[in-house]
């Protein structure tokens, strides 16, 4: 039996055929549900954009909807970038104005430019440039997306939103990428205020998931060595946990009529468990 019949999710994040994001659209699309992927591009709301950036923007998505295609077949995909309001808006009217309804989404979403060559800028010497980007993509891009998906009717009551988190949101790693991991706290603490704001208005429920580090997709390898994998899945007690185990407790927690909200669940093999 298909657990997401007749359900539609949206689906952020994903740069590669190997995003976790990627893995859990196809999850969802196996349980019959189908998925709106969204990634970055030129949309009709930016201004003064450099040849430079429009360059970087039309490729990217370009990247983006070729490894769409190519892993889930012809799927809608659309431009969001979460930094701007406007982008966002358009993006929920859009939706709306088709008729789409959604049943939750996947916010997968994460950017801090202090990492460089897989080396972290001490925090001390973090920006508030820095530091407030890393905040607005990666934590408070949820507010504003959940914000206007419910303004304009497309977030359907009942539905379920999760986030992706790591271990390093709530102690120190021996991978210690200490602003993307205090963007990472803020991004769960909003899941748990959401998940009662939003129980109470909605009945929509807000989850956060804590993975094992991963080299596979474009992000993992950004930012992560070889050792740190091999770190992590040698302290834990099962080892560590792979796309589709993170794929299929997503599907699990995106279940109608599911009643768990305002958790940070760990599917990371028991990693968190150790010292």
């Amino acid at each position: 039996m298909n657990m997401l019949s007749n359900q539609t999710f949206l689906i952020t994040g994903i740069a590669d055929k190997n995003s976790l994001a990627m893995y859990t659209a196809k999850e969802i699309i196996n349980q019959g549900g189908k998925v709106i992927c969204t990634g970055l591009g030129v949309s009709d709301r930016h201004k003064g954009l450099s040849e430079k950036a429009k360059m970087f923007l039309t490729k990217n998505f370009e990247d983006f909807k070729s490894a769409v295609t190519k892993e889930l077949g012809e799927t809608q995909v659309e431009i969001l970038d979460v930094t701007l309001d406007e982008n966002i808006e358009s993006f929920a009217q859009k939706l709306s104005q088709r008729g789409i309804n959604l049943n939750g989404m996947l916010h997968a979403i994460a950017m801090d430019k202090t990492i460089r060559n897989k080396e972290v800028k001490p925090l001390i010497d973090v920006t508030k440039e820095e530091f407030c980007d890393t905040m607005d993509v990666s934590a408070y891009s949820l507010i504003r997306l959940t914000h206007y998906l419910l303004k304009h009717n497309v977030l359907q009551s009942g539905s379920s939103i999760c986030s992706l988190s790591y271990i390093a949101a709530e102690k120190v790693t021996f991978h210690p990428y200490r602003n993307i991991s205090i963007a990472k706290a803020a991004l769960e603490r909003i899941s748990v205020e959401l998940a009662d704001e939003l129980g109470r208005s909605h009945d929509i429920r807000v989850n956060v998931i804590r993975f094992s580090p991963y080299m596979g997709s474009k992000a993992g390898n950004a930012t992560l060595n070889i050792a740190d994998v091999e770190t992590s899945d040698k302290m834990s007690p099962l080892g560590n946990a792979k796309p589709m185990d993170l794929a299929h407790e997503i599907v699990h927690l995106f279940r109608p009529n599911l009643r768990v909200t305002g958790e940070i669940r760990h599917v990371d093999g028991g990693y968190h468990i150790t010292g």
